[in-house]
């Protein structure tokens, strides 16, 4: 069985989104969370050709921009709709105090 490597991302399965903004500090950046053995996982980079680079705190802002990707993707059938209620539940267990529409 092969194992897991970063470098080695493959961008190409359902429960990969991914998402392009600008910093506070106008620099651009690209987010990236994956959905893996139950939960997401988020990885951040800068250029195209930089490495990912695992986000063990994803901001609250990022959390937002996966929950609104996951609903779009729930209304297209694309996902499950309890996968938006799982993705609720993770963000408030690590920002209680989210407000969060309903969907």
């Amino acid at each position: 069985m092969g194992h897991f490597e970063e470098s080695s991302l493959n961008m190409a399965n359902k429960a990969e989104i991914s998402w392009k903004q600008k910093t506070a500090e106008g620099e651009r950046r690209e987010v990236y969370a994956k959905h893996f053995g139950g939960r997401w996982l988020f990885y951040q980079r800068e250029r195209r050709y930089d490495q990912w680079q695992t986000l063990l705190q994803p901001p609250l802002e990022d959390w937002r921009e996966l929950l609104d990707a996951v609903r779009r993707r729930v209304a297209r059938r694309l996902l499950r709709p309890e996968e938006s209620q799982r993705v609720v539940k993770e963000m408030l267990e690590r920002y209680p105090e989210a407000v969060v529409n309903p969907d």
